[in-house]
């Protein structure tokens, strides 16, 4: 062997080498992937670290609970957003009962969005396969935990709530790569209509985004009138055909509505606190678009349409419009992926400022990545520090909470939370002093990690007392109503949910007025459940909502933390 032949690798090694490249380079195989480890954690009985507002989980639970029984979403029971969610939840319920129930809720639209991806990406990687994966990565990664990229609590943890959030947020990132990137009009158009249907069966507010977004992208010129109006009829007939077939869409505008008419406020401090709560996007994104305006002053704009439709179609007009529609839709949310949907539009930036010989191009480099890297540092870290930080956990001591109960907390936490429980049920009168002042025992109490770790161990309190009261009494309850933001009883026991009745009871937000049906329907429910450690304004306000349905049952005393109310 020649010595100019010692370092060359065999064909076989080169061969090999090249097809994990290709591998590696292809998009489907990370979605592939990503699909079998997902169902992998779905299967398996994981403990996750507990993290703030946990309880909002048990929403999901509740519906998933709801839908096995044979009640429709909107229509059985009144919910704050669409049905989608929960059925995915459902779906995944049903392929994996072992999981971990933050996965479950998570995930629920993958379902969706795997294949919604798939099929943008082989749209793109047709054209340009780095293209295609520097989208979809970063949406594979946001897609992949319970993380939100803001937490008003220090302790790490998996997030139970923002899950819908979560799920509006990763579609209309896709909602804005496809009318970025996508040049097929057929493929544009069937993506926008699946994006957008699933938009507002998710949430109505994503849907609404969605149409900012859409509008905008025919102003620009990305999309034309005709495809647009294809895209919507689109939607429009399969919403038709589903209002057709179970009455689900008009049940679902009918809840739209009395949640418009609950929920009131104006619309330009909401602005103000997300662009305060996000400055870490919002400030570089707005100085960036400071240099595009500049960048394009220099190239001179014309006064005309035609110079119109290219500020419109260029990077800063994307920018700005999806700054702003993004915005929007945070101003209807607490705790999301916000403004991850700015990807697609900052990667337009960096392969237009790449190659550019100008003055300006590092600092329009700097400060597009500026934008970008904030929210992805935070997931990462806060990731990282939920997953390193539960190494030194230890289980919450509630294993007859099946799933909902494979949580871990610090150990100072699993013992301060078994104490409050117990100081809780012992000095009452200071909780409903504090009702009476309308005031929380903490301003952020349901954020507090110790706070929803006291409540898992009420709700295992709970479970073993109307275990007991049935096994003394000889007699199995029908189906409870807990006077509290979530329900799990019906769940863990396996039983009938009322009908009618809002799951997420948050008191002035999502519980409109009892009419005669549903008290009807409450009169058919054996026992409604009232928390009592501690007593807290929302739950002294669903006493009060509900006092009618309270009348005329016997008050039974199930625990230190519980009363029940009966029907004979």
């Amino acid at each position: 062997m020649s010595v100019g032949n010692l370092g060359a690798r065999p064909a076989g090694a080169q061969r090999f080498s090249s097809r994990l490249i290709g591998l590696v380079a292809t998009p489907g195989i990370w979605i592939v992937a990503f699909a079998l480890v997902a169902a992998a954690a779905l299967s398996l009985p994981l403990r996750l670290p507990l993290g703030p507002n946990a309880w909002d989980t048990v929403i999901y639970l509740d519906a998933i609970q709801r839908i096995g029984v044979g009640q429709v979403p909107n229509i059985d029971f009144f919910a704050p957003v669409g049905p989608l969610g929960y059925y995915g939840a459902a779906l995944l319920d049903r392929l994996f009962p072992r999981a971990q129930p933050m996965l479950l809720a998570n995930w629920a639209l993958l379902p969706v969005l795997l294949p919604a991806a798939w099929l943008l990406c082989a749209h793109l990687g047709a054209r340009s396969r780095p293209l295609a994966l520097a989208l979809l990565l970063p949406f594979l990664l946001f897609a992949s935990l319970p993380i939100n990229l803001h937490g008003l609590y220090p302790v790490p943890g998996f997030d139970g709530y923002g899950h819908y959030n979560r799920h509006v947020a990763l579609l209309l990132y896709l909602l804005i790569a496809t009318l970025l990137f996508v040049q097929d009009r057929r493929w544009a158009i069937g993506l926008v209509a699946a994006l957008m249907l699933t938009l507002f069966l998710v949430k109505v507010t994503g849907a609404v985004t969605g149409t900012m977004l859409v509008g905008y992208a025919i102003l620009a010129g990305r999309l034309r009138l005709r495809d647009a109006l294809a895209a919507a009829g689109i939607v429009i007939a399969a919403l038709g055909a589903l209002d057709l077939a179970t009455g689900l869409v008009r049940a679902y505008i009918a809840d739209i509505l009395a949640l418009l008419g609950l929920n009131t406020g104006t619309l330009l401090p909401r602005f103000v606190t997300v662009a305060s709560v996000k400055f870490n996007v919002v400030g570089p994104c707005l100085l960036l678009l400071g240099m595009l305006a500049l960048a394009a002053g220099r190239e001179g704009v014309t006064l005309s349409l035609a110079g119109l439709r290219r500020l419109l179609a260029s990077p800063l007009g994307w920018l700005a419009a999806c700054l702003f529609a993004l915005t929007f839709f945070e101003t209807q949310n607490t705790g999301s992926l916000e403004y991850i949907g700015l990807w697609p539009v900052l990667l337009v930036i960096l392969r237009d400022w790449r190659l550019r010989q100008e003055p300006l191009r590092p600092v329009v480099l700097v400060l597009a990545l500026a934008v970008a890297l904030p929210s992805t540092v935070i997931f990462v870290e806060r990731s990282a520090r939920a997953a390193l930080g539960a190494a030194g956990q230890v289980p919450l001591p509630v294993p007859e909470l099946g799933p909902l109960g494979r949580v871990s907390v610090k150990a100072d936490i699993a013992a301060r939370a078994a104490g409050m429980l117990e100081h809780y049920a012992t000095q009452p009168a200071a909780y409903r002093d504090l009702v009476r002042r309308g005031l929380l025992p903490s301003y952020i109490l349901y954020s507090e990690i110790d706070y929803q770790a006291a409540w898992l161990l009420d709700v295992r309190q709970g479970l073993a007392a109307i275990r007991a009261w049935e096994a003394a009494n000889g007699r199995r309850l029908n189906g409870f109503l807990t006077l509290d933001f979530t329900d799990p009883f019906n769940r863990l026991l396996d039983r009938t949910p009322p009908r009618l009745v809002p799951i997420g009871m948050d008191p002035g937000r999502s519980t409109p007025a009892l009419d005669a049906d549903a008290l009807a329907e409450l009169g058919r429910t054996d026992a409604i459940l009232v928390p009592k450690c501690p007593p807290t304004t929302a739950r002294e306000a669903l006493r009060e909502h509900f006092a009618e349905a309270l009348r005329g049952r016997n008050l039974v005393p199930l625990s230190p933390c519980w009363d029940m109310y009966l029907s004979d």
